[in-house]
């Protein structure tokens, strides 16, 4: 009896710490598209309300310019590093996937609408933004 207390207390804790992972909170690596190298860490949270934002956090590769010049909101010329570039993210109700936030790729100022999908048991997030019918996706690899 106590054997089977224990493994069930086992299997429960290892449940919650595979679910804890299927959440796209955490610290994330992004990865160049041209040079395919780490390029940032950028930080997601949820708020009170369980909606995600996310920081920049560390660059991993210096940018020519380290503000954003080409945004065109509240974000111009600011820098980089420290920026939101993902906003409003909210869990969907029928799957295991965050959208209806955008992201915005600081290197040229364009927002997306955003769609993030926790991979191969939280190891990476598949980040795709959106403009109309078009969409670029990257993989991010969690750091933790």
């Amino acid at each position: 009896m106590i054997k089977e207390s224990a493994l069930s207390l086992l299997l429960a804790a290892a449940g919650v710490s595979a679910f804890a992972q299927a959440t796209p909170e955490g610290l994330w690596r992004s990865i160049d598209d041209d040079t395919n190298k780490p390029k940032a860490e950028i930080r997601i949270v949820a708020n009170g309300s369980g909606v995600l934002t996310g920081k920049v956090e560390k660059a991993l590769i210096e940018s020519k310019e380290p503000l954003c010049t080409a945004c065109t909101d509240e974000r111009k010329d600011k820098p980089k590093l420290g920026m939101e570039i993902i906003r409003g993210a909210k869990k969907a109700a029928s799957e295991a996937v965050w959208e209806g936030g955008n992201i915005l790729d600081p290197e040229n100022g364009k927002t997306y609408a955003l769609k993030m999908t926790p991979i191969e048991d939280g190891k990476k997030l598949q980040i795709r933004g959106y403009i109309g019918p078009f969409y670029r996706t990257q993989i991010w690899q969690r750091i933790e």
